[in-house]
C-alpha cells in the first residue's frame, strides 16, 4: 500500500506539475518558432549562349558573332524571401535532405529585410558581375571596348556568381577556342563563380545545390572555383566532371584540353 503523501510533498507535487506546464508549452511550440536560417534549393540555369525570355543572352557589336554549339550554363539556387519564417521543421528537413540547405539568414541576406531592398542589392550586384565579365573578357581578347561592345541581359536573376561563365560566353561567341571550334567542344557545361577583371575567379555560395541543377539540365562538366572542390564533391551527381578553376585561363586551357581529349591536362579536385 503507497505511503501517504504528506502535506510538504503534495506542495511539492503541486509545484511541479504547475511549473511544467510551461515547460511543456514552450518545447510543444519550438517546431513552429521563426529561426534565423534560409533554406535553399537547386534552382534554373541558363545557357549564356543562347536565348532566355525571347532575348539573346549576350550580343555582340563591332564583330560577327560565332555561331556556337553546345552550352554554356549558368546555375543558380532559390532561396526562401528575407521575411519568410523558417521553423524547426523546415530546418530538419534541410538537414537531412541532399536537395536543400540551410544557410544563416544574415549570410543569406546581408543588407535589407525588404523584398525591394535584396532585389535592389542583386540587381547591382550583377550587374557589377556583367561589367567585370566584359572587362576580363576583352582583356582576355586584346580588344578595345571602343572597337567591340558587349551587352548582357538576363533577366530575374541576381547576384555575382554567373561572373565566369558570363566571361566564357563572350570568348566564345567572339574568339571561340582560339583554333576555330568552340570552347565547349559541342558539350553541354555549366558552371560558377566569380570574376573580376584580371580574371580571379571568385568563390561562390551553394554549389553542392548548383551541380545538381547542371546535371538536372544535361551538363556533364561543372566548373568550379579551386576553393570550393570539398563542397562541389559533397553529393556530386553521377556524370558530372568536376574542373577546379583560379584564373579564366585555367578554365580556357582545360576546356582546350577536354576538347582535344588529352585528360592528362584536365585537371580535377
Amino acid at each position: 500500500m503507497p505511503a501517504p503523501t504528506t502535506p510538504a510533498r503534495s506542495r511539492r507535487a503541486r509545484t511541479l506539475a504547475v511549473c511544467a506546464v510551461p515547460v511543456v508549452a514552450l518545447l510543444a511550440s519550438v517546431p513552429f518558432v521563426p529561426l534565423p536560417f534560409s533554406v535553399a534549393q537547386p534552382g534554373s540555369t541558363v545557357d549564356v549562349l543562347g536565348t532566355h525570355e525571347g532575348r539573346q543572352v549576350i550580343e555582340i557589336q563591332g564583330a560577327q558573332a560565332r555561331r556556337t554549339t553546345g552550352q554554356l550554363r549558368m546555375t543558380t539556387i532559390v532561396v526562401t524571401g528575407p521575411r519568410v519564417d523558417v521553423d524547426l521543421g523546415d530546418v530538419i528537413s534541410g538537414w537531412t535532405r541532399t536537395d536543400r540547405a540551410v544557410m544563416p539568414h544574415d549570410a543569406v541576406y546581408p543588407v535589407g529585410d525588404s523584398d525591394e531592398e535584396v532585389d535592389a542589392h542583386n540587381k547591382a550586384e550583377m550587374k557589377k558581375s556583367q561589367d567585370a565579365a566584359t572587362d576580363a573578357a576583352l582583356r582576355y581578347l586584346h580588344r578595345s571596348p571602343d572597337e567591340l561592345k558587349v551587352g548582357l541581359s538576363l533577366a530575374d536573376v541576381g547576384g555575382p556568381s554567373a561572373g565566369l561563365l558570363f566571361t566564357l560566353g563572350i570568348i566564345d561567341k567572339v574568339d571561340g577556342d582560339g583554333r576555330g571550334g568552340d570552347l565547349t567542344g559541342g558539350r553541354t557545361i555549366a558552371g560558377t563563380g566569380t570574376i573580376d577583371a584580371d580574371g580571379t575567379v571568385g568563390q561562390v555560395g551553394g554549389v553542392p545545390l548548383k551541380t545538381q541543377a547542371a546535371r538536372r539540365d544535361g551538363a556533364t562538366v561543372f566548373l568550379v572555383p579551386k576553393a570550393e572542390c570539398s563542397a562541389a564533391e559533397a553529393n556530386l551527381p553521377k556524370g558530372l566532371q568536376l574542373i577546379p578553376v583560379q584564373k579564366l585561363q585555367d578554365a580556357i586551357t582545360s576546356l582546350r584540353a577536354l576538347q582535344s581529349g588529352d585528360k592528362d591536362n584536365v585537371p580535377t579536385c
